[in-house]
Formats: C-alpha cells, sequence, structure tokens
C-alpha cells in the first residue's frame, strides 16, 4: 500500500469516528429536547386552562353570566383539544357534561352548587392526571439524560481511545522507516557497507530500502575492488622503492617508519628485519646518521658518508605526505589537506661531485696556464707602443689597443676563473680584519678612477658619520666593491655620474653603487648571481664572463652579508650589499 493511501486512509478514518461521535450526540441532544418541549408545552398548557376554569368559579356567583360560561366554555373547549393523558379524555368528558348540567338548572342553587363541586372535583383530577404526567415526563427525561450522557462518555472515550492510538501508532508507519533510513545512512557514512534495511510494506519506504541495499551492495563491491586496486599498487610501489638506488625512508605522522629500501638500510647501517612499524625515537638512540637526517628534515643538505671503505656524497632530501583531510569540523567536513608524515630521500650525488671537482679543477689549471702567456702578451703590447721599438701608424696602433683590450678582458676573465675555482673547491681564504668601511670604499675607488677619468664619468660618495667598523676581508670585499663600480662605470653613459654610499643598518654597513644607466629588465634581476649568466646587451657595451655578481655572492655570503639589486628601465641600477659591524 502506497503511503499516500495510507494517509487518505488514516485522516479518513479519523473523520469518520469524528462523524461518528457527532452524529450520536446530535441524536441524543435532539431527544432530549423533544423531551423537554412536551413537558414544558402540553402538561403546561392544560394545568393553565384547568387554573383559568378554577379562576372563572372562584371570582363569581352562582349562577354564571353568560359571559364568564362562554369563557369557561372556551378554557374547556382549548382543554378538550389538549387531551395527551390516559383517563384525561374521560375527566374532560365529565368535566363537560357537569358543566351543562350547571348551565341547564340556572334557578335551582342546589343543584348548581352540586354541579360546581362536580366541575371542581373533574379539574383537580385533570391536574392531578397532568401533573404526575410532569413527573413521569421528568423522570423519562431524566433517564433519558443520564443516558445520552452515558453513552456520549463512552462514545466519547472510545473515541479518545481511538483517537490516541492512531496518533500515538500511526506517526511511526512514516517515523519508523525514516529513523531506520537515517541510521543506515549513518552506517553507510562509517563505511559499514554490509549495512541492510527491510520494510514489510509494500510502499514507497520499501522501495527506498531496495535502493539503499542496492546503493550499500554496490559500495561494498566498490570498495573490495578499490582496496585489492589500492593493496595491488602498494605493492607495486614498495617494490619500484625496494629496487631504486637512492636511499628512501617513510615516516607517519606518530613517528613510525612506514617504509624503508635495502639502500636506506644499507647507509644506514640498520640490520633490523622488521623496521616498518617502530618507532624513530627507539632507532636514533645509536644511530647518528638517521638523527641528523630527521633532525634536519627541512633542509636540503649534502652529506659525506664513508661506505664499504669509499667516501660517498649524498644530498639529503624531505617532503611532506599530503593526504586528504576529512576530519568533521563541528557538523560541516571541510575537505583540505594534511601532513601524514615525511619522505627522506639521500640521493647519491658521488658522480656528479666528482665530474664537478674535475672541472673546477680544469678550470683552476686551464686559468693558472693561461694566466702567464696572456701577461707575456700584455708586456709584449706595451713594447710594441714604446717608440724606441718603432714607430707604427695609426692602423696599427688601432689594432694594438684593441689586442690590448681583449687581453686585459681575458686576463679579467681567468682572473675570475681562478677565483670561482677557490671558491667550488672551498679552498677560499678569507682574512677578517676590523676595517673602517671609508677604507675599502677607497681602495676600490683608486682601482676604477683611471677608467672613470677616460669615460669623463662623475663618482659622488655619500656616507654617514661615526659609521662603525666591519669584520671584513679587505682585499675580497673591495673586488666586490671594484666589480660594481666596473659594471656601472660600463653600462654610464659619458658625463654621468655614479652615487657610492655608506651607511649603518640594523648592526650591518651597508656599502651601495648606484648608476643612472638604462636599468636591468625585472625578468633578468633575480638571475644576475647565477654563474655564467649574462644580460643580453644591445652591442654598445661588451659583457663579461658572467662570473663577477656569482663570485660577488660568493664573496660577500662568505662574510655573513647579503647582497641583492634593485632596478627599474630608465631609472639605473643599484647594487648594494651588507656586512655585519665589529663588535
Amino acid at each position: 500500500m502506497k503511503i499516500k493511501t495510507k494517509l487518505r486512509l488514516g485522516f479518513g478514518f479519523l473523520f469518520v469516528v469524528v462523524l461518528f461521535f457527532g452524529a450520536i450526540a446530535i441524536y441524543y441532544i435532539q431527544e432530549i429536547s423533544e423531551n423537554a418541549k412536551v413537558i414544558l408545552k402540553d402538561n403546561y398548557e392544560t394545568l393553565s386552562y384547568t387554573r383559568e376554569m378554577r379562576t372563572l368559579l372562584d371570582e363569581n356567583d352562582l349562577p354564571l353570566t353568560p359571559s364568564v360560561a362562554a369563557k369557561f366554555n372556551g378554557q374547556l373547549q382549548k382543554e378538550e383539544r389538549n387531551i395527551t393523558e390516559k383517563g384525561e379524555h374521560e375527566a374532560v368528558a365529565l368535566l363537560r357534561k357537569a358543566f351543562n348540567k350547571l348551565q341547564q338548572q340556572p334557578t335551582a342553587i342546589a343543584n348548581q352548587k352540586l354541579a360546581e363541586r362536580e366541575i371542581r372535583s373533574h379539574l383537580r383530577q385533570i391536574e392531578l392526571l397532568n401533573m404526575q404526567a410532569i413527573v413521569r415526563k421528568n423522570d423519562t427525561a431524566r433517564a433519558s439524560v443520564n443516558k445520552a450522557s452515558l453513552i456520549l462518555g463512552f462514545a466519547g472515550t472510545f473515541t479518545f481511545l481511538v483517537l490516541f492510538s492512531f496518533s500515538v501508532n500511526f506517526p511511526g508507519f512514516i517515523a519508523n522507516p525514516l529513523r531506520a533510513l537515517l541510521e543506515g545512512i549513518k552506517e553507510i557514512s562509517e563505511k559499514n557497507y554490509s549495512k541492510r534495511l527491510h520494510f514489510d510494506q509494500g510502499d514507497e519506504f520499501a522501495e527506498v530500502a531496495g535502493a539503499f541495499n542496492n546503493m550499500a551492495s554496490r559500495l561494498n563491491e566498490w570498495e573490495n575492488s578499490n582496496l585489492a586496486t589500492v593493496l595491488s599498487e602498494k605493492r607495486r610501489i614498495e617494490t619500484i622503492i625496494e629496487q631504486m638506488q637512492d636511499a628512501i625512508l617513510g615516516i607517519n605522522e606518530n613517528e613510525e617508519v612506514l617504509f624503508m629500501n635495502d639502500a636506506a638500510r644499507k647507509v644506514l647501517n640498520i640490520t633490523e628485519d622488521k623496521i616498518v612499524g617502530q618507532n624513530t625515537q627507539k632507532l636514533v638512540q645509536n644511530n647518528d646518521l638517521f638523527r641528523s637526517m630527521i633532525a634536519n628534515s627541512s633542509a636540503i643538505k649534502p652529506l659525506k658518508i664513508v661506505l664499504d671503505g669509499k667516501e660517498l656524497h649524498f644530498q639529503l632530501q624531505s617532503r611532506d605526505i599530503l593526504v586528504p583531510n576529512l576530519d568533521k569540523q563541528g557538523e560541516a567536513v571541510k575537505i583540505a589537506t594534511k601532513s601524514a608524515g615525511k619522505v627522506y630521500v639521500l640521493r647519491n650525488i658521488t658522480e656528479f661531485k666528482e665530474r664537478d671537482e674535475a672541472k673546477t679543477n680544469f678550470i683552476a689549471t686551464i686559468s693558472h696556464e693561461l694566466k702567464t702567456p696572456i701577461s707575456s702578451i700584455k708586456m709584449s703590447l706595451k713594447l710594441l707602443n714604446d717608440e724606441r721599438v718603432g714607430n707604427m701608424n695609426t692602423e696599427q696602433q688601432q689594432l694594438i689597443a684593441h689586442i690590448q683590450d681583449d687581453s686585459t678582458r681575458l686576463l679579467k676573465i681567468t682572473s675570475e676563473l681562478l677565483e670561482l675555482s677557490q671558491v667550488e673547491t672551498g679552498n677560499i681564504q678569507l682574512n677578517f680584519i676590523p676595517v673602517e668601511p671609508t677604507q675599502i670604499l677607497e681602495y676600490a675607488l683608486q682601482s676604477v678612477k683611471f677608467q672613470a677619468d677616460q669615460k669623463n664619468v662623475y663618482l659622488e660618495v655619500v656616507k654617514e658619520d661615526n659609521l662603525p667598523n666591519v669584520q671584513a676581508d679587505v682585499e675580497k670585499t673591495a673586488w666586490v666593491l671594484v666589480n660594481f663600480l666596473s659594471n656601472a662605470l660600463r653600462y654610464s653613459s659619458e658625463k654621468s655620474k655614479i652615487v657610492i654610499s655608506l651607511k649603518a643598518r640594523n648592526g650591518h654597513v651597508e656599502f651601495s653603487v648606484k648608476d643612472f644607466g638604462k636599468g636591468i629588465d625585472e625578468q633578468y634581476q633575480k638571475r644576475l648571481f647565477d654563474r655564467y649568466f649574462q644580460v643580453p646587451t644591445d652591442g654598445q657595451n661588451k659583457s663579461g664572463s658572467g662570473l663577477g655578481l656569482a663570485i660577488s655572492k660568493d664573496f660577500i655570503e662568505a662574510q655573513q652579508g647579503k647582497i641583492w639589486v634593485e632596478s627599474a628601465i630608465g631609472e639605473g641600477s643599484k647594487f648594494a650589499f651588507v656586512l655585519p659591524a665589529s663588535s
């Protein structure tokens, strides 16, 4: 039966019950009304007629006058038409006979008195009959009222019980299936896909239960198939991780080992078979390398490890394991990501390290070997410019000038390559001493003064008074400042100016060089301090080796400083660095 039909039948039943109770109430109220009507009308009128007739006899002497007799006769006629009780008809007939006798003997006073007594006797008889009828009918009406009250009470009680039972039980036809459906949905949300609903009624809820059971069955099948797929993928991934040459280690949010391949066991010197699931706090107690890996998980750091008597280089990398976050936030469910642990990877970079060292040694060797013949070329060029050797024409002098410029540039490049090789091999030697910033500035200015005078560029110095000393290597720091000034002179037009400023800043001293050239495009600024990177030129200025700024960055950072650039197209460039003030 459909839910709509159930609702219709239920409300129809309520309507019938209410209608039944109303019909019974109306019937008995009507009956009580009719009984009361009879009592108030018929018997009351009879008593009224007899009272009027007695009053006429009491107020008038015998013989009765024609008018009084007519009034008496009128009341008697009304009584004759209002006979309702048993025996009343005979009493009214005798009353009529006595009244006729009273009128037939108007002269015989004795006979009239006798007739009057008969009339009064019959009136009393009629009154008595009606009084008895009133009492009887009153008792009957009262009994009818009591009966009606009893029946209405039973009907009302029955109706109340029926309605109460209906109001208690009927909502269950709707609420119970809904509650069962809600509980089933909650079970499904908790991944209890074995939950089933069973409704015996053949209504829409039975159809919903069938659909729910079908859905749960499908979800159960999907869960099982998905679980099998996940397990298969897990085994495949574990196999891949196990066969990788890099050492890989996974730790969950509870600091327990999720996985560890053979390479990681070998590097960390862990021989236990059942390592998965163990707490890392226990493992790091006697394993310094393991403890160092976890302690430095946020940074990518190179490590040198001796394995099987061979010195190997590894690079440590770590990544968070991010999973969907389905935790309840109040009543809502927010889908985001949360960390479920970390993966640590030790990449074997020994081969790359060896190649890098070979490249650095090669550059250092070539640079060193080139420096001597280049110096000889410069010396030969200097001798050619001496008039004692011989005079040269204009074209020869121009060629000599170009050769001298190129040899100077080549000597600078080889010097920078030598400096770079020192930085890369870690052989850079820094001589830290407290020194006045102005001393470093004067050293740099003397180095570029001739170049600035040739280009007619004004070097403007802006410095604060009472600058603190800096803890620095004078030669290396001056080399950086000279590099800044050389680049500024290269890209400055003639008769322009370059501003060199010194100022104190938060326990540091800032050195800056600002030119007013064409500036550097923003897309190139982030790569200026990369090795071998050169900003594209318009052909008017010769580019360098792309090593000067990279070496400058290494020199400044080696002295616990910071280096940066600020530039905008059409406004020039400002190169700056800060060094810590000496305490």
